[in-house]
């Protein structure tokens, strides 16, 4: 079976950081299933695994936490999908990556496809979906969808124009949030304005001061979704008291955590590789996700974020991939494979 991984920790630029690789053929038990990979998408967590450590790695380091395809065989627990159904999903950190002709996954953070969508496109929804959703519904104070409880609440999300964020800023508005989205290119202002923000701060500027030119000074709560430590003072500027925090960025290195504490504010992480690499009691809940962003994609309520279609499944398409994601400079998503 082929796969596509790296044997050598190096630069993006060299033809051997991503390359052909030949595994053992794959078979389902349990809750897996065995699926025809069609399509994957690349995010940033691709490009850290992929560098994770110097030197030689220890086998093939096969990536990949996005993807779209087939069901060509189940396991003997599986209950929710059968041979030939069309799913996408976002894998597991935890497993080989989807970079692959075939890809197993347990069953219960899968989805059925949504039907308005190629694989190509589906392919690029679930990891970035999974993670907005959680992270504004699970980790911050919102209700999912319109709300009474979310009347007047004010969400300010930090990178707005990639990934996530062009994904949480839909779901923020369809949970009848008021958005305030930071971007700092003219690109990307138009991207989160099309997106439905209302308003776009630049965020190479000081919040405190780019929030003079609003008519409100605080928020309920903050989405970050770019360099945790370096937006840190920020954040405390512009939190409400018992506010609350979500990021996804590791921040690294140690921060002052005594900063937010004399607005009582809350704070946490979104890893949307929690329940799997856990397999938590709530496993489910990521297929349930997965099904009701589904719906909604077919629903029109939210528009799909592809923005760059890399086609076929090849190491080529996918080093190419992994600059796009490098160069810091991705609007949206990119994706590889086939419709």
């Amino acid at each position: 079976m082929k796969a596509f991984g790296t044997l050598e920790v190096t630069d993006i630029s060299n033809s051997n950081s991503i390359i052909p690789i030949e595994i053992p053929d794959q078979r389902p038990v349990g809750h897996d299933l065995l699926v025809q990979v069609k399509a994957v998408s690349v995010n940033p967590v691709d490009t850290k695994v992929r560098n994770a450590r110097n030197g030689r790695t220890n086998g093939a380091r096969i990536v990949g936490y996005d993807a779209s395809g087939i069901v060509k065989a189940i396991g003997e627990k599986v209950t929710l999908f059968k041979p030939g159904d069309e799913i996408y999903y976002a894998g597991d950190i935890t497993r080989k990556g989807t970079n692959a002709d075939q890809h197993l996954v347990d069953e219960r953070i899968v989805a059925r496809k949504p039907k308005t969508l190629d694989f190509l496109t589906a392919a690029g929804m679930p990891l970035t979906s999974i993670t907005a959703y959680e992270a504004l519904f699970d980790r911050l104070p919102f209700r999912a969808q319109h709300h009474e409880e979310n009347t007047g609440k004010r969400l300010l999300i930090i990178n707005g124009a990639g990934g996530v964020g062009s994904i949480a800023v839909q779901l923020a508005k369809w949970a009848g949030l008021h958005v305030t989205v930071t971007a700092s290119r003219p690109e990307t202002v138009q991207w989160v304005k099309d997106l439905g923000a209302d308003e776009v701060i630049n965020h190479r500027n000081p919040f405190k001061d780019e929030f003079e030119k609003l008519p409100f000074d605080t928020v309920d709560a903050i989405l970050c979704l770019n360099n945790t430590k370096a937006h840190w003072q920020n954040m405390d500027d512009v939190i409400k008291p018992q506010g609350h925090i979500c990021s996804i960025v590791e921040i690294g290195e140690d921060i002052n955590l005594d900063l937010i504490k004399s607005k009582s504010t809350t704070f946490s992480w979104e890893s949307m590789f929690t329940r799997s690499a856990f397999e938590t009691e709530d496993i489910i809940e990521q297929h349930k996700l997965l099904t009701k962003i589904a719906a909604l994609l077919d629903s029109g309520v939210i528009k799909q974020t592809v923005t760059k279609k890399l086609t076929p499944l090849n190491a080529e398409n996918l080093r190419e991939a992994h600059k796009l994601i490098e160069s810091g400079r991705m609007i949206g998503k990119v994706v590889v494979g086939e419709n």
